[in-house]
């Protein structure tokens, strides 16, 4: 059967929310029509929910929020999804000085605690996949990169996430579960920023999540190390206490926490909690 459908064409801009508040969200939007649907018997289900619903998340959730998004639009039509993808840490930041949004998935509690102890969040946040690091290397691994001591060897230029965000608080946990002294050649302002110097081979190596490197595919090569067992990061997500679109922020993470988004975040090389 032909349903009418409202095809989205979103200008998504991978903004990074500061202090003083989030940059605008800008979006496009035309009609045409799909047939039959795409939804598994375990997805969100197609409760009635309509209208925008910003989300802000985690950088390294790009690829795999941006396809959720893509499915959600299909399961609900006349609704659109933009996102805010950045630093976990100036995200809350955002969200705490008052920029709209709906949802805030962050890479790990402590961010999430930000938000939450404002008062900013309805209801317990809720963790719904966990994530560990690689080392990233140039394609090959030229350096012959095979531990997390091998980032000290001289002339290497290694980058890491800023220690404010998690991915970047994550890495020195694991330095320090290894008793790896690392000065890097620069701290990033969020993964996505570590994993392209790499690509652009402005470094040598970055500590990244793995999820990151899977991503990147042959732009670079993934190293695990032991020490990463002690560095893995919670994802929790929440509806926002002042969700422009409340009703659409539920019914997104409820996408999320289903079979379906479990499917998705997995694949993208993210763990169960």
């Amino acid at each position: 059967m032909t349903r009418s459908v409202c095809r989205t064409r979103r200008l998504r801009r991978s903004l990074r929310a500061s202090g003083a508040g989030a940059a605008v969200l800008l979006a496009l939007s035309a009609c045409s029509s799909s047939t039959g649907s795409e939804e598994g018997s375990d997805s969100a289900g197609s409760a009635e929910v309509s209208g925008q619903v910003t989300v802000f998340a985690a950088a390294s959730l790009e690829e795999s929020f941006t396809t959720l998004g893509e499915r959600f639009e299909k399961q609900h039509p006349g609704t659109e999804v933009t996102f805010n993808f950045g630093g976990s840490d100036a995200l809350a930041a955002g969200i705490t000085s008052g920029a709209p949004a709906d949802v805030f998935a962050s890479a790990s509690p402590k961010t999430m605690a930000t938000v939450t102890d404002a008062g900013a969040t309805a209801g317990e946040p809720s963790t719904f996949v966990r994530n560990r690091l690689e080392i990233a290397t140039l394609p090959g691994n030229p350096e012959g990169i095979s531990a997390l001591k091998d980032l000290t060897a001289s002339g290497l230029k290694v980058v890491l996430c800023d220690e404010a965000v998690p991915c970047g608080a994550a890495a020195r946990k694991a330095l320090e579960a290894g008793g790896v002294e690392l000065t890097p050649a620069s701290y990033e302002q969020d993964v996505k920023a570590a994993l392209t110097k790499v690509e652009l081979k402005e470094a040598d190596a970055a500590v990244v999540y793995r999820t990151d490197v899977k991503a990147a595919g042959d732009k670079v090569t993934g190293v695990d190390f032991p020490e990463a067992a002690e560095a893995v990061n919670d994802y929790p997500i929440a509806v926002l206490e002042d969700a422009p679109n409340a009703g659409a922020a539920k019914a997104f993470v409820e996408l999320v926490r289903s079979g379906e988004g479990q499917r998705v975040l997995t694949a993208a090389g993210f763990s169960t909690p």
